[in-house]
């Protein structure tokens, strides 16, 4: 049988991005003090005693939830009642265990409505509404609404990245469309329990491996959804619930959880433009060691997401963006003065071929080399050696360079380095403890984030100043990316 678990204020779980998961892993112990910190493919899971603002400030992660849930994958058996029982088993509690959660939740959850479109008021107001109106056209309008927002959703879980496994089918949402469908308890059983538990809910499911040839999300979450209403006396409500109950069933293991906030924590309200996704940013920007004074320069900034997300978390630096594209540099300004960060970031029109900047003069360079459809510029490969000269030109001996690189810029990159023997690496890297953080994600339980070749990769003698300290995987998406991170040894042409 299942081992009953009530959640314990300060269990939770993130979802990240592929190959985040360890600067998720890194962060939650640095910021929160986390504690039993688990990282798995697509989500890290953690305990920390931290309040609603302190989680609010989590940068690697997507979206966060409060865990009430986590036990091995469900034993899969042929038949679908049997199965659907083991599931409705590990959801589905006394109304009492319910409350408990809500009230944890609702510490956590702390006042939304300042930040979200929303306000509280509103939406309860928008629910008497919407309960009012029966006629047959708004229930038309309601469907397509929840169809749109189903769209909707998908697409932001497709961005999320959240976890690498085919997906059977995408996330489910369920909605009562009539009363009959979902009875409501009588009102003689309990009327005090069941004003306190009578708010809306919804289940998202998602799942994967062996329970999805079995079962489709669909299947699972309506499932739920009935059995949350027979013991709970709740509402479904697809469009806009107080609740969200979320279950991810998969060859790994069985979790349930609430998520914590409306928007993901990647929804940055700062940025006015997105440009590269914020946690990747931010991942790259934790890795150049920025520190209180320094020098930090983007060559190819674009809309500017890098300086911003480390002007954010690094105050204390000066940060300096370049770019080509007068459009670009038009839409990084708006977001810096969105962000109100005018007196930390100077924007300058510059190629990254010339840059008018003093040689060494900058700490760390941090940038996202462009490629994809919206830009051709990198595809002749002339260019890299001549981008890659200027960066480290510019760069100060002893600071950091960090590029987020497509796996064919990667491959051209590896053509300009040479693998040379373990002897010249350690000779390199000697004494140099600022190689320690780099191999930090090998420890962190995800090695598969720290790209080892055979020997340790040295720039051949058109860099010879910069020294490989680390290549992390990651997705984009639909594409994948390596975000490289080098250090100057010497000063250029030594």
């Amino acid at each position: 049988g299942l081992v009953k678990m009530s959640a314990e204020p300060g269990r939770f779980f993130c979802t990240a991005g592929r190959g985040l998961e360890p600067f998720l892993a890194r962060e939650v112990r640095a910021r929160l003090g986390a504690t039993e910190v688990d990282c798995i493919s697509g989500k890290v899971f953690f305990r920390a005693a931290a309040g609603p603002g302190e989680l609010k400030k989590l940068r690697s992660g997507e979206r966060l939830f409060l865990l009430l849930k986590k036990h091995s994958p469900l034993p899969v058996a042929g038949n679908k009642g049997k199965m659907l029982h083991e599931i409705k088993r590990l959801v589905i509690e006394e109304p009492k265990y319910w409350l408990d959660i809500i009230s944890v939740w609702r510490k956590l959850h702390g006042h939304e409505g300042k930040t979200d479109d929303v306000p509280r008021e509103n939406a309860l107001d928008l629910k008497r509404k919407s309960e009012e109106e029966t006629n047959t056209a708004s229930k038309r309008q309601k469907t397509e609404q929840a169809r749109a927002i189903v769209s909707e959703e998908c697409q932001v879980e497709a961005g999320e990245m959240w976890a690498p496994e085919r997906m059977s089918g995408q996330e489910c949402w369920i909605e009562s469309k009539t009363s009959s469908e979902f009875p409501s308890r009588g009102s003689g059983e309990n009327p005090t329990a069941n004003e306190k538990l009578s708010f809306s809910f919804r289940v998202s499911c998602r799942c994967s491996g062996a329970i999805a040839k079995v079962l489709t999300s669909q299947e699972i979450g309506r499932a739920i959804g009935i059995a949350l209403v027979k013991q709970c006396g709740w509402r479904a409500d697809l469009r806009d619930p107080d609740l969200e109950v979320f279950l991810h069933l998969n060859d790994i293991h069985s979790v349930v959880g609430i998520p914590l906030f409306r928007l993901p924590l990647a929804n940055r309200e700062y940025i006015k433009t997105a440009g590269l996704r914020s946690t990747v940013a931010w991942a790259m920007a934790s890795l150049a060691e920025i520190s209180a004074g320094a020098l930090v320069l983007d060559p190819m900034c674009g809309l500017g997401t890098i300086l911003l997300e480390a002007a954010k978390e690094w105050p204390e630096a000066c940060y300096w963006g370049a770019d080509i594209s007068d459009s670009q540099l038009e839409g990084a300004d708006g977001n810096i003065r969105t962000a109100g960060l005018m007196d930390k970031i100077e924007l300058l029109k510059a190629s990254v071929k010339a840059l008018p900047l003093p040689s060494e003069s900058f700490d760390s360079v941090i940038s996202d080399i462009p490629f994809g459809k919206k830009f051709k510029i990198t595809n002749d490969a002339q260019l890299l050696p001549d981008i890659l000269q200027e960066m480290e030109r510019v760069l100060r001996v002893g600071g950091t360079l960090v590029l987020l690189l497509s796996p064919d810029l990667r491959r051209r990159m590896d053509g300009l380095t040479k693998c040379a023997g373990s002897d010249s690496a350690e000779a390199s890297a000697d004494g140099d403890s600022g190689a320690a953080p780099a191999q930090a994600p090998s420890v962190e339980g995800n090695s598969s984030s720290l790209v080892q070749g055979v020997g340790e990769p040295v720039l051949s003698r058109h860099f010879g100043s910069l020294v490989p300290e680390g290549v992390y995987a990651l997705s984009l998406g639909k594409t994948d990316a390596f975000i490289h991170k080098y250090r100057k040894v010497s000063a250029a042409g030594n």
